[in-house]
């Protein structure tokens, strides 16, 4: 039997780098192997990974020579940033332009970005439909992902573009769930008007990155969007109604307002929804789920994901 090909997954231990990880590592018939990149070995997380099979490497990508150990003799890799943790489009253009080199410096044979939209090519930065925010940028946490797609090809890395979208996890760990007003009912908020929202649950996104990697060269140099299933905000409300078994209601407000709800980040969510809403027809065009569909035959709509994950919405 030829030797399996190492994948060094970059945020093995969060929602999209996990759900590649266990994608590889459960399919018993898979050629890929996985190498999983945490600052944490002893973490939980990548603990339950490691009795999957991982193989566990501390690194840190702001740390070349501990980039090159990770990428050593790899097949491939997955790449992936996580702005939430320090709100810095900078920061997040400095780390891609890092994995990008890296993965040349090892010669890696194929490599997945995951990316999103730059905005700004929709909304100028001098259009004021909606704030400009530090200073550069539209949406910062989509921007930057989308800008430092030329990283990669600048060096021509052997790199696929998945475009992401909204994790109907947002719903248990951001803050994004029914919330019970002072009248007793649930209500989700939402700037959204009547427009489709683009959502996948986050284990999908790990299934159809695995879906990329099998189907291997041919996928090089494409872009990839996916999602579950596109749904307005008020057929998700009727959804979460029929699974929680009591009624919640759809909020809408204005981009505005939630730009001022408070929270970190609100303004930046904010240019994002209000992004969703005035360009529905872009997420309808490219993010495509009869194509995640062929990545990851698993792929499930909302009422799927609910069944699985609705008792665990913590209902305020």
């Amino acid at each position: 039997m030829s030797e399996k090909k190492v994948i060094t997954i970059f945020g093995a231990t969060g929602a999209q780098g996990g759900g590649l990880a266990r994608a590889i590592l459960q399919d018993k018939a898979s050629g890929f192997t996985v190498r999983a990149v945490t600052r944490n070995p002893d973490s939980e997380k990548a603990k339950a990974l490691a009795e999957l099979g991982a193989e566990l490497i501390q690194a840190d990508i702001d740390d070349p020579k501990s980039m090159q150990r990770a990428l050593d003799g790899a097949y491939g890799a997955y790449f992936v940033t996580f702005f939430w943790e320090h709100f810095s489009p900078e920061k997040e253009l400095a780390e891609a332009r890092s994995m990008a080199q890296a993965a040349k410096d090892a010669n890696l044979k194929h490599v997945i970005w995951s990316t999103l939209d730059d905005t700004r090519q929709y909304v100028p930065l001098d259009d004021d439909r909606m704030p400009t925010l530090q200073g550069k940028y539209k949406v910062p946490h989509f921007d930057a992902k989308g800008e430092a797609n030329h990283f990669f090809t600048d060096l021509d890395v052997p790199v696929t573009f998945l475009l992401t979208t909204f994790y109907w996890e947002n719903l248990l760990y951001f803050g994004m769930g029914p919330k019970r007003g002072d009248d007793g009912k649930l209500t989700i908020t939402f700037p959204m008007g009547d427009k489709k929202l683009a959502g996948i649950a986050a284990a999908d996104i790990g299934k159809c990155a695995y879906g990329i990697l099998k189907k291997g060269p041919e996928m090089i140099g494409k872009t990839v969007g996916i999602a579950g299933e596109l749904l307005t905000c008020q057929a998700m409300a009727d959804a979460l109604s029929k699974t929680l078994g009591q009624e919640v209601q759809y909020h809408e407000i204005t981009p505005e307002t939630y730009r001022n709800l408070g929270f970190p980040g609100a303004d930046d969510l904010g240019n994002m929804f209000q992004f969703y809403r005035d360009f529905e027809d872009v997420f309808s065009k490219t993010r495509n789920v009869q194509l995640a569909k062929e990545l990851n035959p698993e792929l499930q709509n909302f009422e799927m994901w609910l069944q699985e994950n609705g008792k665990k919405i913590p209902l305020e």
